[in-house]
């Protein structure tokens, strides 16, 4: 069984200017790791604002390759601190072919793999159908030096299926990069439920799965004021019962530090059995659209 590890998760606002970003995210990298953090994880997209608030062809130029720039920096930097990195980026795959991908980098600066998002919204000012193709390389752990961990992003958190089978290749936590907040118009009348919905959703991937979870937002509002959007924070970490270990706030830029210990997964699921007690002869009619 894995050892203790100690996640760092950075909740910050963005610019327009992509290496202030960049230099940004490596300066509180630098912190988190300072506090002990072992496994660093950004938020989605973070190398920008999110630019999925608009259809707009121009802003593909935002993509890069992977492996590229932007693994390469930070492939240094954990390399330097000894840290595994989660960078969620806008990938460049291929003339046209463009993914919201996140790339995981060991504590060594090598990159283990990519996790690219398998469920893509298309609901106002998150227009992301015509940027990004779906994920085609399924829910995959990577072992990094301090454990093993499942990478999901932001639209995936509503989707029990992808905790599911990320947890049960072995995953110690799943990590959740997410660009989320209000509409200006439905802040006042639907904000705290959208906020609390969401974060109960990640709480119950936590509990169905007996294992941690670990959600980083971003902050900060962006677009203009009567059509922009207003990113709630609110970056948490929950143990395997669901429990929150800590929570930033709705609005400033917060890291987050937080040890996990996996035989807390152990016990956990030793007295909450929904792994052994699942009839996975029965579920077939979940691979149907719908069931008449």
């Amino acid at each position: 069984m894995s050892e203790k590890f100690t996640v760092g998760l950075i909740q910050m606002s963005c610019s327009l200017h992509g290496e202030d970003n960049l230099a940004k995210a490596e300066e509180r990298i630098r912190a988190a790791a300072a506090r002990d953090a072992q496994i660093i994880c950004l938020q989605e997209l973070f190398r920008s604002q999110y630019f999925c608030r608009e259809e707009n062809a121009e802003l593909f130029a935002l993509a890069e390759p992977i492996p590229g720039p932007s693994t390469e920096a930070l492939s240094k930097l954990a390399r330097e601190l000894k840290v595994v990195i989660v960078a969620p980026l806008f990938e460049r795959r291929a003339a046209g072919v463009y993914h919201n991908t996140a790339a995981v980098l060991d504590a060594d600066g090598s990159l283990l793999g990519i996790y690219r998002k398998m469920h893509i919204p298309d609901d106002p000012s998150y227009y992301e159908k015509f940027y990004f193709t779906p994920g085609d390389l399924g829910f995959p752990n990577f072992d990094t030096r301090y454990g093993r961990i499942g990478v999901l992003v932001c639209w995936d958190q509503w989707y029990p299926e992808g905790a599911r089978l990320a947890s049960l290749r072995g995953a110690n936590i799943l990590f959740y990069p997410t660009a989320i907040g209000w509409h200006p118009s439905e802040k006042q009348p639907h904000g705290a439920a959208q906020l609390d919905a969401w974060r109960t959703i990640q709480r119950s991937h936590a509990i169905a799965n007996g294992i941690y979870v670990a959600a980083v937002n971003r902050v900060g509002y962006e677009g203009p004021p009567q059509n922009g959007l207003e990113f709630w924070g609110s970056s948490f970490v929950a143990g395997p019962f669901g429990e929150i270990l800590a929570e930033a706030s709705p609005s400033g830029e917060e890291t987050l530090v937080v040890e996990c210990d996996p035989h807390r997964t152990e016990d956990v699921r030793r007295n909450w059995p929904f792994l052994r007690d699942r009839r996975i002869d029965a579920y077939s009619p979940l691979l149907e659209r719908w069931l008449e």
